[in-house]
């Protein structure tokens, strides 16, 4: 009987302590980030003066440097989106960590553009999913970014661009390391 019980407690305790080590993996991605091949991205193209001109792919969605402050439940996301001449303030994301939906209106050329994201944690991965209007303006974009940690200074996105209008989605993948 003894045994019975002490079994039972045993794995009781083992059950409650996996949740607690799987609620503990979650990484926090708090800190400010650059792109890890940032010198190259950070050349100008302009012929004069403003290092604003920056060359580069869409990477992952988000400009370099990129701050990220990860609470409880919520991931705040900072980046500048304009050049310095634009006079413009840095792009800021607030996005859900409970899977809700999360709305932030961006001001990119002449009309407000609604960001809905919904962000979900698969193991040590948050994954958020982000629809907007497509540049066509007669159906909806998707994005997809896979942040994950290789290792405390070193922070990867994943994104994929989702297909408009029956165009293939791409996958890119970006390396930040802490700042």
């Amino acid at each position: 009987m003894k045994i019975r019980n002490f079994a039972a407690l045993l794995s009781a305790v083992l059950l409650g302590s996996a949740s607690i080590v799987s609620a503990q993996a979650r990484p926090d991605f708090t800190g400010e980030w650059i792109r890890a091949d940032s010198v190259a991205e950070l050349r100008s193209v302009a012929t004069v003066g403003d290092a604003g001109f920056r060359v580069g792919t869409m990477g992952s969605g988000w400009g370099s440097p990129l701050t990220l402050r990860q609470q409880a439940n919520r991931l705040v996301v900072e980046y500048a989106f304009f050049g310095t001449y634009d006079l413009q303030p840095r792009l800021s994301l607030t996005l859900a960590l409970d899977g809700s939906e999360s709305r932030n209106a961006v001001m990119i050329g002449h009309a407000e553009s609604v960001l809905r994201s919904r962000a979900a944690w698969r193991s040590d991965t948050l994954v958020i999913t982000t629809q907007y209007p497509a540049p066509t303006g007669s159906t909806e974009a998707v994005m997809s970014q896979a942040l994950s940690l290789a290792s405390p200074t070193s922070l990867i996105i994943e994104t994929t661009h989702g297909a408009v209008t029956r165009a293939t989605p791409t996958v890119t993948r970006t390396t930040y390391k802490r700042r």
